[in-house]
This record gives C-alpha cells, sequence and structure tokens, in this order.
C-alpha cells in the first residue's frame, strides 16, 4: 500500500523531527536539558528574538 501524497505535511515532519532530536539528546543527558542545549538541537539563535514569537526581547514571562 502506497502513501497518499495529499497527507504529506512538510511543516509537520520537521516538528517531530525536532522533537525526535530532543527526545534523543534528552535520553543522552544525566539531569534536566538547559534551555542553551534545547536552542543547539533545535537550531535556535538566542540572539534572535524573531526566533521566539511573542518573546519581545524579555529574558521570561516576567521581563
Amino acid at each position: 500500500m502506497t502513501g497518499d501524497p495529499s497527507l504529506t505535511d512538510v511543516e509537520l515532519q520537521r516538528e517531530i523531527d525536532l522533537v525526535g532530536a530532543l527526545v534523543l539528546a534528552a535520553a543522552q543527558n544525566d539531569g534536566p536539558m538547559t534551555q542553551d542545549s534545547i536552542d543547539e538541537v533545535l537550531g535556535v539563535d538566542p540572539d534572535d528574538d524573531a526566533a521566539v514569537p511573542g518573546s519581545g526581547g524579555t529574558s521570561g514571562p516576567t521581563g
């Protein structure tokens, strides 16, 4: 049985791949992952405010 190409969602596949990468990285850590290590796995530039929607350049929910 072949897959239905109309069911292909490239963005969803990218998100699944990122979650998989996070799971593998977390499994290899002895403790909680730091935000920097998570950003590295996800390929996020921590200095790029546009990478985090709604961040507004703040360091957290309280600013």
